[in-house]
């Protein structure tokens, strides 16, 4: 387990509605896998942007993400 080596896959969706819709298909797969996924977005009802770094950085293999987000985690360096 290699926390600290980051997501192995980064998938990027143009919205935050689209991006919870992969999420939600993704993590079918990844269950059954035993692999981690995580959705990485803004707007009103999600988790903060330091909580979801936080949880980035426990080690997540998938990320799904919407642009503004990742782009907002990556120059705070929270993932």
């Amino acid at each position: 387990d290699n926390a600290a080596e980051g997501p192995l896959s980064v998938i990027l969706a143009p919205t935050r509605e689209l991006a919870n819709q992969i999420y939600d298909e993704a993590l079918l797969f990844c269950k059954g896998m035993g692999i981690r996924c995580f959705a990485l977005v803004g707007g009103g009802g999600v988790r903060s942007i330091e909580e979801q770094g936080f949880a980035v950085r426990q080690g997540i293999e998938v990320v799904v993400a919407s642009p503004g987000r990742l782009i907002d985690c990556i120059e705070r360096r929270l993932v």
